[in-house]
């Protein structure tokens, strides 16, 4: 063990801690950019785009970069969110979609959300169709979720619980739906939890407990972690609350070196803090809190990866507004002697980008992670290639 962490040391010493992004933007017309996903829409085995714009849900073709529309004008009010996955083993992705985006209306699901599974045309390229599905008001967030070896499940996030009032009220509907033979019938679905406030997003994680992977929400009250066990999803049997008594707005789980989980958040939501809580030991129920900037207005999105090749992952966060120096845009945190007590950040992109969603994935194949990230007011999507050494 002690030659195991002498060798890590080393290498943690001679690699460069300096990143270096090389921008590229896709589009400058994007209306507001509320979400991305990344995944393999044409089935050529390179990652594509997928953004929720305004009005249509669009991906961009890796290499080109060409833009297509899915589906335009979905409902009345804005689109939010989605999802993309390959659930079914063919090498292109499912997707679902989240519109009707009122988040002041929290009674009427008539007025207030929309979910739609979309079914693909022969050619992707083209229009595909849509799917409606139950729905609560105020759907805000969405992922695939393995449950078992073979098996998905969609899980959809409302902002508010039904009729809720600043947060206050009936809790957040969780809902889970079972992906039919036939995905233009009837789509099951199941509540898995009722019990949080103001949920603002979601991670899907593999935790080795249960028969696939678990969910963390983060919300008002902190972060909670279900599991899917027995044939249902259930509050994480090693433990419930991953963080608990402290809003979260964004949340990614990951890794440090030797093992250790990491939690980073924006708090609260839409808040100014980015944050990590970093595991005490390996297996530890204890978990230290580390405050790596107070200087964001509107943080709105938040990556975990090794974009330098440190053997542990750094934190990427952005945010949409100017804070007090003037400043937007996205930041690099990069963890020193394997802990976040200590470390440095660097701009990625200083005042290009009103983040309002980032993801983080390996476009071009090198081995080493991108960063693609959608702009609010700055009406851009753009791909931060990774050319650190």
């Amino acid at each position: 063990m002690q030659l195991f962490l002498l060798l890590w040391q080393v290498l943690f010493s001679t690699a460069s801690t300096e990143s270096n992004f090389e921008i590229q933007e896709i589009d400058n017309q994007v209306s507001i950019g509320y979400g991305i996903a990344i995944g393999d829409v044409d089935g050529d085995d390179k990652p594509d785009i997928l953004l929720a714009d305004k009005n249509e849900f669009v991906w961009y073709r890796n290499g080109d970069w060409q833009r297509f529309v899915m589906v335009e004008n979905l409902t009345e009010y804005d689109n939010v969110c989605i999802a993309a996955r390959d659930i079914n083993g063919d090498g292109q992705v499912e997707v679902a979609v989240g519109a009707q985006w009122n988040p002041g209306e929290t009674s009427d699901p008539n007025k207030s959300g929309s979910v739609h599974f979309l079914i693909r045309p022969d050619d992707p390229t083209q229009k595909w169709t849509a799917v409606q599905l139950h729905h609560e008001p105020t759907v805000h967030r969405m992922r695939w979720a393995k449950t078992t070896q073979e098996t998905f499940q969609l899980i959809m996030l409302p902002l508010h619980g039904r009729g809720n009032v600043n947060g206050e009220g009936k809790g957040v509907s969780v809902i889970a739906y079972e992906v039919p033979d036939d995905p233009k019938g009837k789509w099951n679905y199941k509540v898995i939890d009722s019990t949080m406030h103001l949920t603002h997003n979601l991670d899907v994680v593999k935790m080795d407990e249960g028969s696939g992977e678990s969910i963390l929400i983060g919300g008002k009250e902190g972060v909670k972690v279900f599991s899917f066990v027995d044939g249902r999803w259930s509050p994480s049997p090693q433990k419930t609350w991953l963080v608990k008594n402290q809003p979260f707005g964004e949340l990614k789980l990951g890794k440090l070196n030797q093992g250790k989980q990491v939690l980073v958040g924006i708090s609260p939501m839409h808040g100014n803090m980015v944050t990590v809580h970093e595991e005490a030991g390996t297996g530890s129920q204890n978990m230290n809190k580390f405050e790596l900037d107070k200087q964001l207005k509107q943080g709105h999105g938040v990556g975990l990866g090794d974009f330098l090749g440190l053997g542990q992952e750094q934190v990427v966060a952005g945010w949409r507004e100017a804070n007090e120096s003037g400043d937007y845009g996205i930041k690099l945190y990069v963890p020193t002697n394997g802990s976040f007590s200590g470390f440095s950040e660097q701009w990625i992109d200083q005042n290009g980008m009103a983040c309002e969603d980032l993801q983080v994935a390996d476009l071009d194949g090198d081995g080493k992670l991108d960063i693609i990230a959608s702009g609010r007011g700055t009406h851009n999507l753009r791909i931060y290639w990774n050319r650190s050494k």
